[in-house]
């Protein structure tokens, strides 16, 4: 196996810059049950461990602390249920907004200290998953048709925590935020969640905003979205995403060769690894087959980071992790 030339830090940053790193980074997306087993399985005491076993090249997420506000403000982004209410001026009326006044950005400084060799990520957006959270789902997707005025509203109330919140983080650790999350949930299966014109007109120019403040802290975007999005996948590469995420190969469009194809040059491919059947219930052989199509097929002339197309669940084995790692890690050298 060849040496090791670069850290964590370096890989990452070289494939962002359309560099030749010394292999394919990994990175590591999980749910605390399928952690704790994976932990178990390679007895681990700590994720850190775990990574350092399998190469995985993690970043390091800052975030403030809660100091704070009212006593549920640490969950709750507004003071009430927004389901009940029928017009904008109930809502100002009747809510208090989360403030990023709660929360102490002073100790994100201390939180890279001794890190300074992997990917540090920091900030972002993802207001329409919270605007779903305080409506309710099925009543959120009727307001972008039936409320567009209180859509709007909110989503402005949202965004704007979120852009002060991620400048505070910036401000904090200048220069050093590489990788800002900038995500919303918006195809399902076969198709969009949500019309491209509604895309459009709710959500991409506020993420546009969140885009740009990234861009200005010398920041790369990382653009995470389930599902079928290949629809999104231009306007997003026109606001200026650097990476897509998760590529759930699986779903309607989303294709693997189409999408290296017409969008290799101008985005960083980052997961598809399959959660849905091959990390699941898949074979070990299976999964390593997976592994070697994703670096063919994705990584062709590079631009490409290894890891699943969303949270590892604990119904799968963990041997199929570990072959996914391994194989990343033999197959990887560029």
């Amino acid at each position: 196996m060849p040496k090791e030339t670069m850290t964590p830090r370096e890989r990452w940053l070289a494939v962002l810059n359309r560099e030749k790193p010394d292999r394919v980074p990994m990175d590591y997306w999980a749910t605390e049950e399928a952690s704790l087993k994976l932990m178990r399985y390679l007895r681990c005491d700590h994720l850190a461990e775990v990574y350092r076993y399998l190469h995985i090249d993690c970043p390091v997420t800052v975030a403030p602390i809660y100091v704070g506000g009212p006593p549920e403000a640490h969950e709750a982004w507004c003071s009430c249920s927004l389901g009940q209410y029928q017009t904008v001026e109930e809502i100002e009326h009747n809510c208090t907004w989360r403030s990023p006044d709660w929360w102490d950005y002073s100790t994100i400084p201390d939180q890279i200290m001794g890190k300074e060799d992997y990917p540090i990520k920091g900030g972002g957006s993802e207001p329409f998953l919270i605007y779903k959270g305080l409506r309710g789902m099925e009543q959120a997707y009727m307001d972008l048709i039936l409320n567009p005025e209180i859509v709007h509203y909110c989503l402005d109330k949202l965004f704007d925590f979120c852009y002060e919140n991620t400048r505070r983080i910036f401000e904090q650790i200048p220069g050093q935020v590489m990788i800002c999350y900038v995500a919303e949930d918006l195809g399902a299966q076969e198709t969009l969640l949500l019309s491209r014109d509604q895309f459009r007109e709710f959500l991409l120019p506020r993420m546009k905003r969140m885009i740009d403040l990234a861009h200005q802290a010398g920041a790369y975007v990382f653009h995470h979205s389930d599902g079928a999005v290949r629809e999104t996948i231009p306007d997003m590469i026109d606001a200026g995403i650097d990476v897509l995420n998760p590529i759930q190969w699986r779903c309607k469009g989303m294709e693997r060769e189409g999408l290296k194809r017409d969008f290799g040059d101008k985005i960083i491919f980052h997961g598809a690894m399959d959660n849905q059947y091959t990390l699941p219930f898949g074979t070990v052989e299976e999964v390593r087959q997976e592994v070697l199509d994703n670096l063919r097929i994705l990584g062709q002339g590079g631009g490409y980071i290894l890891a699943p197309c969303h949270n590892i669940q604990d119904v799968g084995p963990p041997e199929n992790i570990v072959a996914m790692y391994e194989a990343g890690y033999e197959y990887g050298w560029t």
